[in-house]
């Protein structure tokens, strides 16, 4: 089976920085891409960030565009989400997010992680 494990939440200080990772492991034979979503209390998860897996490319949402990156390591089957300059607004679960076709399918399924709370607040 395939499984997603984030780590790096937590407490951060607004104008800090505090990176978030996600780590694929299980029966994988290809992944397409791997990305990041959140959800605010009391609102509905949303994305953040996405990266194509082969070639890199990388899709980031307006409200945190310039403040966020999105990164991977292939050998690793990790990605990697650096949050830069982060507000208030920011809090909220993160859940990695990924497509991926394992050794005993032919075809790609969707996986998601447990999800890892981050706060900003000083």
């Amino acid at each position: 089976q395939v499984q997603l494990v984030e780590s790096g939440g937590g407490l951060v200080q607004p104008g800090g920085s505090l990176t978030l990772s996600c780590a694929a492991s299980g029966r994988i034979y290809s992944i397409w891409r791997m990305g990041w979503y959140r959800q605010a209390p009391g609102k509905e998860r949303e994305e953040v960030a996405r990266i194509t897996w082969s070639s890199g490319d990388t899709h980031i949402v307006d409200s945190v565009k310039g403040r966020f990156t999105i990164s991977r390591d292939v050998a690793e089957n990790t990605v990697f989400l650096l949050m830069s300059s982060p507000k208030p607004e920011d809090t909220a679960v993160y859940y990695c997010n990924a497509l991926i076709t394992p050794v005993t399918a032919d075809w790609a399924s969707e996986y998601w992680g447990k999800g890892t709370p981050v706060t900003v607040s000083s």
